[in-house]
């Protein structure tokens, strides 16, 4: 693909342009909505186990990574669960913890080769916390695509595929 650009046009407030009114428009529960969604929240994904990382060498000592950001602010803290967010353990942060910056988390766990539910939350430095699906569809409905900044699950199984799932 070839895109050309022909003009560029600046303006001092948000245009209402069929994408922006359309797409970035948050639909809250209560039939209200939120446009023009300036800032990210918290949110964290797991990369490692995933679709594209695969577990290929069976069960055993294994390194779960992930990245975490925030438009608030840190990332002073990530928990990871294994079981589908009934335990959850903290992940430990590498780097120097931007504001507003990717972070990079990790969690050394020995893998029995039973399958797993992966999935990561985030927490920022104003006290956000990562929500599950369910509780960001309660907040903004069931249409919020574009800023859904919900709780991803990865299953992993026995023979190391991974592929995403939701938990209710």
């Amino acid at each position: 693909w070839v895109k050309w650009l022909r003009r560029i046009e600046v303006g001092d407030e948000p245009w209402h342009h069929r994408e922006e009114t359309s797409k970035y428009t948050d639909l809250l529960d209560d039939g209200r909505a939120r446009r023009f969604t300036w800032q990210m929240d918290a949110k964290s994904v797991i990369t490692s186990p995933s679709p594209q990382a695969p577990v290929t060498h069976g069960p055993g000592p294994t390194v779960l990574t992930g990245i975490a950001w925030s438009g608030r602010g840190t990332i002073p803290r990530v928990d990871v669960t294994l079981d589908g967010g009934i335990n959850w353990r903290e992940a430990r942060m590498d780097g120097p913890g931007l504001d507003k910056s990717m972070h990079r988390f990790y969690l050394d766990f020995v893998w029995d080769g039973k399958p797993l539910l992966l999935q990561s939350r985030a927490h920022d430095s104003t006290g956000y916390v990562q929500p599950t699906k369910e509780a960001l569809r309660k907040v903004r409905g069931v249409n919020s695509i574009y800023h859904n900044n919900g709780i991803q699950t990865w299953y992993v199984s026995e023979e190391g595929g991974v592929e995403n799932v939701e938990v209710s």
